[in-house]
């Protein structure tokens, strides 16, 4: 596997204030040094920034990108996109600059995500002060496992799959199959948990649907129950939509909220997520969404 982690996010707002108030006063994210008024950048740990909110149009997920061990590994996965029949495009100095990257290279997966790899990330080191008191998210060694994970819409699911496990050489977590209701005509949806080259228990997922916004949902990581409450409070008392209740997973045991962003997607805030050794893993399958809580639409 040549893949390390989810890097960043790139989200597109009609409004990049608004990412600001919820990204600092919400999320107690840090802010970056973007360098212009129409950008805004949102740190977690060591790196400049992990989500990048530009002024766009719409709102919405405008790209995900994951980080590649090696500039030998990623000039292998530009060969691999390439055999596959991937159109895929440099970015450029000024692209790679903004990313603080030292290599990029831009595609669209089978189901259309806009997909970014890089390599060369840049730290740096500059002290992660959350103006909420958040004492650390959980990235790993110098950001090594990613700031959390993507869930991605993919309604040819077995299609994407089949290119992020084969291609992109991302690998098995859990398989997910469940209902939306009681009816026992409902098919019930697809969702496969794919993890990198790290502990995380899954640094992506694709879901067997749709998204208006090319989201269902990003998710941030923290290291304590009691930061995960301080910041639901904080959802609660500016009236954020909470998009499900507090509760905890059954695949990956994470303790978690889910909140709407202002970018028309939701985002899960959790804690006590599994961190695995992959050399003695079965991937699972489950049934069962949540051990408890999780209430959706509430």
């Amino acid at each position: 596997m040549t893949i390390n982690s989810i890097s960043y996010a790139i989200i597109g707002a009609k409004d990049p204030a608004a990412w600001r108030s919820f990204g600092l006063e919400v999320l107690g994210m840090m802010e970056g040094q973007s360098g212009s008024e129409n950008r805004v950048l949102l740190r977690c740990d060591e790196r400049p920034f992990r989500f990048m909110v530009v002024e766009h149009e719409a709102d919405a997920l405008l790209a995900t990108g994951f980080e590649v061990a090696s500039q030998r590994h990623f000039a292998e996965l530009g060969d691999a996109l390439a055999a596959a029949g991937v159109s895929y495009e440099q970015g450029d100095a000024l692209e790679a600059a903004q990313r603080h990257v030292r290599g990029l290279i831009k595609f669209r997966d089978p189901a259309g995500n806009a997909i970014e790899l890089c390599h060369g990330a840049t730290l740096d080191y500059a002290k992660f002060v959350s103006p909420q008191g958040i004492d650390a998210f959980e990235t790993g060694f110098n950001g090594d496992m990613g700031f959390g994970h993507a869930v991605l819409p993919a309604p040819n699911l077995q299609e994407a799959y089949r290119f992020y496990t084969e291609v992109l050489g991302f690998a098995d977590s859990d398989y997910m199959h469940f209902k939306l209701s009681d009816d026992p005509e409902d098919e019930g949806m697809g969702l496969h948990f794919l993890h990198a080259d790290n502990p995380r228990h899954h640094s992506l997922a694709l879901f067997q649907g749709e998204s208006a916004a090319n989201c269902i949902h990003l998710m941030l990581e923290v290291r304590s129950v009691d930061e995960v409450g301080y910041c639901l409070d904080r959802a609660l008392a500016r009236e954020i939509p909470i998009t499900s209740t507090l509760g905890r997973h059954s695949n990956d045991r994470m303790l978690s909220f889910y909140m709407m962003t202002p970018g028309g997607f939701p985002l899960e805030f959790g804690c006590e997520g599994l961190q695995i050794d992959w050399a003695d893993f079965t991937p699972t399958v489950t049934d069962l969404p949540s051990l408890w809580g999780h209430k959706w639409g509430a």
